[in-house]
């Protein structure tokens, strides 16, 4: 066995491993924890596969940020996790269902799976062997593709603004910051001065 076949092997054993661990975990620091392991292991398979940009922007991204927020919002938020997996039992024999199908699904599509005879000229004509994968990949994004990447990045923006005008609410009992009106007020009206004598207080 190659090193090569070991490393895959080996991170595709932590892969499988911490997904597991991360679902069944009880305390869910461990499970966010799992998760990562999860996250570098697939980084490793990418690494292997030579798409080294990809792992980079999966550890920086998911390991770095998304990981991270999971770990700080499960730490400081006070959530009674025995309540909700109490709850979540009742819906325990439509899970495994579920579970069962996807598994029978994904067995008939890797039964009939076959690798296409073209697919190695197809890879070597997107990144020829001169230019590294990292170039390729931006040749394709920003030039090739470069108006259907910057449409990607306007319909998430629109998606982002349509989620926040969706969720903001105005309640009459939250008292929020008016800036314009910090900005434009008068001071003779805002402030006021008192003429306070020795020894006496403000009334």
């Amino acid at each position: 066995m190659s090193f090569a076949s070991f490393a895959f092997y080996l991170f595709s054993l932590s892969i499988i491993t911490g997904g597991f661990l991360t679902v069944v975990g009880r305390n869910p620091v461990h499970s966010v924890l799992w998760l990562i392991l999860s996250f570098l292991s697939s980084a490793g398979l990418f690494v292997l596969l030579g798409a080294e940009f990809v792992a980079m922007l999966l550890i920086i991204v998911y390991v770095g940020a998304v990981a991270v927020l999971f770990l700080f919002v499960v730490m400081m938020l006070d959530v009674d996790f025995a309540e909700l997996k109490a709850e979540l039992a009742q819906y325990m024999p439509l899970a495994l269902l579920i579970g069962v199908i996807l598994l029978m699904q994904l067995g008939m599509a890797f039964g009939v799976w076959s690798s296409y005879e073209g697919s190695g000229a197809s890879r070597m004509a997107v990144t020829p062997e001169n230019v590294h994968n990292t170039a390729a990949l931006g040749m394709l994004l920003y030039d090739q593709y470069f108006l259907l990447f910057q449409m990607a990045g306007l319909i998430l923006l629109v998606a982002m603004i349509g989620a926040i005008l969706l969720t903001l609410r105005h309640r009459k009992d939250v008292k929020r910051q008016n800036v314009l009106t910090q900005m434009y007020r008068d001071p003779a009206t805002a402030v006021e001065l008192k003429d306070v004598k020795s020894g006496q207080g403000l009334l």
